[in-house]
């Protein structure tokens, strides 16, 4: 009696992940929290940058519009804040690509933030501890550059919990810069 084989069937076979690169797989599996971890930073930076510039923006309109012409003292510090936050942005921009030159600018913005107490005490240390741990050291290397290419397959999941805590975060911010808006 011959076996009838359809050929639209699942296979029956189990198949387990299979990486063509498995010690890569296993690396990049241990360090998936802690890099997007370091990306996330990124992402704090690409806030600050746009919140600068629309400060500065802001600044720009309400000095050209209460003056027929802007002191230099102001275009100076128009020109500043427009230069810090094209810096903060180039410099998310590599957190969030994890490029190993991004370390020695996180640092030191890190440490300047450590000032900011109680809060920018907090984030920044928990930033510098991120930056310069074993896994933050090899995450922020060319090694691991070349691992995350050779597994583009392994992703970090966001919990929907997370998802709604950065929704609410957001909302506050955008309403709290809206309230200082029209509170001029």
């Amino acid at each position: 009696m011959s076996t009838l084989i359809n050929p639209y069937a699942a296979p029956k076979a189990a198949v387990e992940d299979v990486s063509a690169h498995p010690e890569a797989d296993a690396i990049r599996r241990e360090h998936i929290s802690h890099e997007a971890s370091i990306r996330s930073i990124g992402t704090l930076y690409y806030l600050g940058a746009f919140f600068m510039i629309a400060g500065t923006l802001t600044a720009f309109f309400v000095e050209s519009s209460s003056r027929t012409r802007l002191s230099a003292a102001a275009v100076v510090m128009l020109a500043l804040f427009a230069l810090l936050a094209t810096g903060f942005f180039v410099l998310g921009r590599g957190l969030r690509a994890l490029q190993p030159w991004s370390r020695i600018p996180t640092t030191i913005l890190a440490v300047l933030g450590l000032a900011g107490f109680p809060l920018g005490t907090l984030i920044n240390s928990y930033i510098l501890w991120l930056i310069h741990s074993r896994k933050g050291r090899l995450i922020l290397s060319p090694d691991y550059a070349a691992i995350v290419e050779a597994t583009p397959d392994v992703k970090y999941r966001t919990t929907l919990l997370v998802w709604i805590i950065l929704a609410l975060v957001v909302v506050v911010l955008v309403a709290g810069f809206i309230a200082l808006l029209s509170s001029r």
